[in-house]
This record gives C-alpha cells, sequence and structure tokens, in this order.
C-alpha cells in the first residue's frame, strides 16, 4: 500500500459512523449485512447510510454484493490487512523482539 491509498482509507474512516460501520462488518464477516440492517443498527434513514458505504466501497474497504433486491456489504479484510500493515511496517526499527507485544494483542481475535 502506498501514501496515497492509506491516505484514502483514512479519510473514509475519519468519520465515526464509517469506522463504526467498518467495525461492524469485520465482526459480521465474511457473511457481511445487507444495507438495511446497516442504517437499522445505527438507527440513520438509508440515504445517509448509501452515503456512507459509497465511500468505504470507493476506499476499497467494503465490497457489496447484490442479491436479488437486497444489497449485502463486506469488509474488504485484504484492504484492512494492507492498512495494518503499512501502518507496522517499520515498526520497531526492524527489532522483531520489541513487536512481540503488538503482534499478541493482533493474534487473539482470529485463533
Amino acid at each position: 500500500m502506498d501514501n496515497e491509498l492509506a491516505v484514502r482509507c483514512f479519510s473514509a474512516l475519519g468519520h465515526p459512523r464509517r469506522l463504526d460501520v467498518l467495525r461492524l462488518l469485520i465482526k459480521n464477516a465474511p457473511d457481511g449485512l445487507k444495507a438495511g440492517e446497516i442504517a437499522d443498527k445505527f438507527g440513520q434513514p438509508a440515504s445517509t447510510m448509501s452515503s456512507h458505504l459509497r465511500i468505504l466501497t470507493e476506499a476499497g474497504l467494503v465490497s457489496f454484493e447484490r442479491k436479488g433486491r437486497e444489497i449485502y456489504f463486506r469488509p474488504n479484510i485484504d484492504r484492512v490487512r494492507g492498512l495494518i500493515l503499512f501502518l507496522v511496517a517499520d515498526c520497531c526499527g526492524g527489532q522483531a523482539d520489541k513487536c512481540e507485544p503488538l503482534l499478541a494483542e493482533l493474534l487473539p481475535c482470529c485463533p
């Protein structure tokens, strides 16, 4: 990931609701959620949520799939992983032992 792409991702996540939506989608991966379910979860009008989902999709953090009349949104785990790796690429000046606490905190999410 380059700086320009990272900035686009961070810009998309710069709104509290979009950050909440991405975190919700990550919790519901890999199945994802219907657009209406996401809007209901946050008590927002569909048009407002549609705007948030469009911005997340344009940044590549979220993808969608149409099934009949429903649109399901899912997190793009590869893009999220790339963003995390971008942040820690130069962690601890190459001293792997100093990165162990960070890695230990990341690993419990995926036993």
